[in-house]
């Protein structure tokens, strides 16, 4: 990328809910953006229209990330369209609260392929047309520094898991790049499908409340600056799993 070319991010899971609030931050920050959704044509389609009324381009392109074709589809598009990637956000987290006793073996492997192999597959991408000096920020979940059982969701937190040791690989593999790789982990946020009662939720959250996407997206805004900061998790979670 030159001093003239304007810096380009990509948002997975980019058209509803977190992704969305994710997408409108950068964009605002002077990003054009490319937003990859896999079924939300719609909302990626109202999205890509907002973001060009703030004065950036935007575009959706459809891809599955857990199709590893249709994701390296997508970042040739994305080569022959605008040419590089500066900021990548793995968003997909596709989240299944069965019981690990009635957790079945499909579910796990569609849960792994999108939240960690389909992370790794536009990591792989992105890194190809990224320019010293680039970004990546990986979305995990609250509580992966420590190791615990968690019985509801247990293909999920093990995706996630497994997401903070490839940000930390990534983070040490090309930091002769200046290549930054980090990770925010919300916790029970505003829109969670499981978010317990108001009355209830300082039983989990020692804050005594649920966070906010504006929250999530302020610490990845904070990474985004921390130009000395890679490897890192931060946990948005007023306390949850401590």
């Amino acid at each position: 990328m030159t001093a003239t070319e304007t810096p380009v991010a990509v948002v997975t899971g980019g058209a509803r809910r977190l992704g969305r609030r994710l997408a409108l931050r950068v964009a605002a920050r002077g990003y054009d953006l490319v937003v990859l959704y896999r079924r939300s044509a719609e909302d990626a389609a109202s999205l890509a229209q907002e973001v060009r009324a703030l004065g950036r381009s935007a575009r959706a392109l459809q891809a599955d990330i857990s199709r590893r074709e249709e994701v390296a589809s997508a970042f040739t598009d994305i080569g022959e369209t605008e040419g590089h990637v500066d900021l990548l956000i793995n968003n997909v987290g596709n989240y299944n609260p069965q019981h690990v006793t009635a957790l079945d073996p499909t579910v796990w492997d569609a849960t792994l392929a999108a939240n960690l192999s389909g992370a790794y597959y536009c990591c792989y991408h992105a890194l190809q047309r990224m320019p010293d000096g680039g970004s990546m920020v990986n979305i995990g979940m609250a509580g992966l520094e420590g190791i615990r059982a968690n019985t509801r969701g247990a293909d999920y937190f093990v995706s996630k898991t497994g997401l903070l040791v490839l940000t930390r690989a990534l983070a040490k593999g090309y930091a002769d790049r200046r290549i930054r790789v980090n990770m925010v982990s919300p916790g029970q946020l505003e829109n969670s499908i499981d978010l317990p009662p108001p009355d209830e939720i300082g039983q989990s959250v020692p804050l005594g409340r649920a966070g906010t996407l504006d929250e999530v997206a302020e610490a990845v805004e904070y990474l985004l600056d921390a130009s000395y900061v890679t490897g890192a998790n931060i946990d948005i979670a007023g306390g949850y799993r401590l």
